[in-house]
């Protein structure tokens, strides 16, 4: 009787014992996960999950038509996140041993060399952030410049700082530790710029991610990306290409991250607001070990804008083929290395056709090639179209014949007697027929004296309109002037008084007048810029900025969201009679002039002038330089270009024609995006 109650007791004890555990532990999960369940979740997402950018896919460049000249193709990318990872320099020294094991490259974010003797090298990184983790070091003063570093601190001393700030050992090949302190210094700086993570390699292949994989490497994240893939290999200059950040201080308070690519140069830096996308961003959960366990996407990233050229590609590659062959049997005739250029503009809208520039280079190929081009004394890096002012010579002589013309010096009936030998005071200036041939132009009106280019004529026109009139019909022509064009562009020069007197041991005379007026003296001007002028004379008049965006659409739809739809930049009153009197000059040199036998294969009625610009003294040889716009009686396309060492522009008129005929036998309707009214 006394064990049964005994017995009870204890049971009664073990099930109060029982209860207050049960009780204890409802209680304390309902205050972990109702009471502070938010706070526990927030605590357990910020330990575990880590947000990070998605890059968004960067907007397609098309040609006028329609046809893909830069896209994307999609690759592997390789991040380096040091926080979980213990040995650090010996886990970067076996990745770096696997990498160069597998012939991969990866990305270096110190401005040295890479060999001893050390030197800042700011030619393929930025030299911003090292300027900024120096000053973050306190081993230079706040305001500290790229420049003033280098004054202030020698390129071996930063790099002995940095291998002991990072603990390199002494004990492995220079190589291996300039390659180390390489890889900390980006990490670092990565860090210094808020990202947690260093992306060191793009578009790996999946066997290499297996063996990062299988050897353990401490720190790697695998993800995805997209580089630019280019389907044509013309129009290089114009095209541009996509890297790195350069200037920091140019894109940090647009929301760009540090390791962000943009475009560099040409329309890809032109229209970096269009084409670059919204990144998106997602949260990624790793376990202790650092493995990723699950990814959630919070903001889906958002394509950039594709932007339509108003190049047509297939026309920009014949021109460049023409060119290239032009230039390549000059060469193989008299050994000379030269360049050359051409441009072709719509006349009537300012539409950029084709710019061509030789030499030239591959953007498919461009950093395998950049050490050979960067020191090729071609110069094929040169966008000898948009950035190469020269000479115009004769092709000039257009321009001023309108401002004499509307300025009331002369009428379309004037006449002026070639004398062979111009004497202006104690000067004499000779026409280019007496000089060669001792022979005179005669009596001449300005539509003669444009078909055979009579120089004895131009400078009489030239001295009686004054160069200030001269200039400012340049001008409303867009000579030496910017033409509008998007990517970088030389403005050129006109002779004037005040640029004259502001060069060293130059001052200003008259004379200078009767040499601008047959487009010597220090008349310089562009492809571009000849192209757009006669454009401009062609069309009336009227001139359109010279532009290569036609128009923009969204990634996933036709429809344009912008449509390129300036007004004119300028309009010149020139009457009737005055035009038909320079252009019918123009007509009669393909007709009846030096260029007529070249000529008679061009497939539609066209108009030109040529011109010979001098480089130097007595030997040298003179630059070629051609000008034209066809059809004569609905003007269409005007055409300019220049050969380097071209002799005269008369050479240029076969290669001329060849461009003309390649856009006439081949001009396709333009394939817009909907909604676009036609002009």
């Amino acid at each position: 009787m006394e064990e049964s109650r005994n017995l009870r007791v204890r049971l009664l004890v073990l099930s109060a014992l029982f209860v207050a555990c049960l009780a204890a532990y409802c209680a304390t999960m309902f205050d972990t996960q109702i009471v502070h369940g938010a706070e526990y979740r927030a605590m357990s997402v910020r330990t575990n999950t880590t947000p990070e950018p998605v890059e968004a896919s960067r907007g397609i460049l098309t040609d006028r038509n329609g046809k893909v000249l830069v896209s994307n193709r999609a690759v592997y990318t390789l991040t380096y996140d040091p926080s979980t990872v213990d040995d650090l320099n010996g886990e970067l020294l076996r990745l770096m041993a696997l990498l160069r094991e597998q012939g991969v490259e990866w990305y270096d974010e110190l401005p040295l060399t890479v060999e001893p003797p050390y030197d800042y090298d700011y030619s393929v990184t930025r030299s911003g952030m090292l300027v900024k983790y120096g000053i973050s070091k306190k081993w230079v003063a706040d305001g500290t410049t790229s420049d003033d570093l280098r004054a202030l601190m020698e390129p071996g001393v930063i790099y002995e700082r940095l291998c002991d700030e990072f603990d390199v050992p002494d004990g492995i090949p220079e190589s291996e530790r300039r390659a180390l302190v390489g890889f900390r210094y980006s990490l670092a700086t990565a860090k210094l710029d808020g990202s947690g993570a260093f992306l060191f390699a793009s578009g790996v292949d999946v066997p290499l991610i297996a063996r990062i994989k299988d050897s353990g490497c401490a720190g790697v994240r695998f993800g995805t990306s997209s580089v630019r893939e280019y389907q044509t290999d013309a129009a290089a200059h114009i095209l541009g290409r996509v890297g790195k950040i350069q200037n920091w201080d140019e894109y940090k308070d647009k929301g760009y991250a540090w390791n962000d690519l943009v475009g560099l140069d040409g329309v890809e830096r032109a229209f970096e607001d269009y084409l670059r996308g919204t990144d998106g961003k997602r949260l990624v959960t790793t376990n202790a070990d650092g493995k990723v366990i699950d990814e959630v996407y919070s903001v889906e990233p958002e394509p950039g804008s594709n932007v339509s050229l108003t190049l047509d590609i297939d026309f920009q590659e014949q021109v460049e083929a023409i060119l290239a062959d032009s230039v390549g049997a000059m060469t193989a005739a008299d050994g000379i290395e030269r360049g050359a250029a051409a441009a072709v503009m719509q006349i009537g809208t300012g539409d950029t056709l084709a710019l061509a520039s030789y030499p030239t280079y591959s953007l498919k190929t461009f950093n395998q090639d950049f050490a050979e081009l960067n020191v090729d004394p071609r110069r094929p890096m040169l966008n000898r179209a948009t950035q190469w002012a020269f000479a115009p010579g004769s092709t000039f002589k257009p321009a001023v014949a309108v401002a004499a013309l509307e300025s009331g010096v002369i009428t379309p009936s004037t006449k002026i007697r070639d004398l062979g030998a111009y004497r202006y005071y104690d000067m004499t200036f000779n026409c280019w027929i007496y000089s060669s041939r001792g022979g005179t132009h005669g009596l001449i009106n300005v539509t003669d004296a444009i078909t055979v280019s009579c120089n004895y004529f131009f400078y009489e026109v030239g001295r009686l309109t004054g160069i200030s009139t001269l200039d400012r019909y340049a001008a409303a022509f867009g000579l030496g002037e910017p033409t509008g064009i998007e990517i970088p562009e030389n403005t050129g020069t006109m002779t004037s008084p005040d640029y004259v007197n502001s060069l060293p041991n130059q001052s200003w005379t008259n004379g200078f007048t009767l040499q601008a007026a047959i487009g010597q003296a220090f008349n310089t001007f562009t492809p571009l810029q000849l192209a757009n002028y006669i454009a401009t004379l062609a069309g009336g008049g009227t001139r359109y900025k010279a532009h290569l965006l036609k128009y923009v659409s969204e990634y996933d739809s036709a429809v344009p969201t912008y449509v390129y739809d300036e007004p004119p930049a300028d309009s010149i009153a020139i009457s009737p009679e005055n035009l038909k009197a320079v252009l019918a000059g123009m007509r009669k040199l393909v007709t009846d002039g030096s260029v007529r036998t070249a000529f008679r294969d061009c497939v539609v009625d066209a108009a030109a002038k040529t011109g010979t610009a001098q480089t130097g003294g007595k030997g040298t040889i003179s630059n070629g330089v051609f000008v034209a716009f066809a059809p004569y009686d609905d003007p269409q396309i005007a055409l300019a270009m220049i050969i380097e060492k071209g002799d005269n522009g008369g050479a240029l008129a076969e290669t001329a024609v060849k461009i003309l005929n390649a856009y006439f036998t081949a001009a396709a309707p333009d394939i817009l995006g909907e909604n676009i009214l036609l002009k």
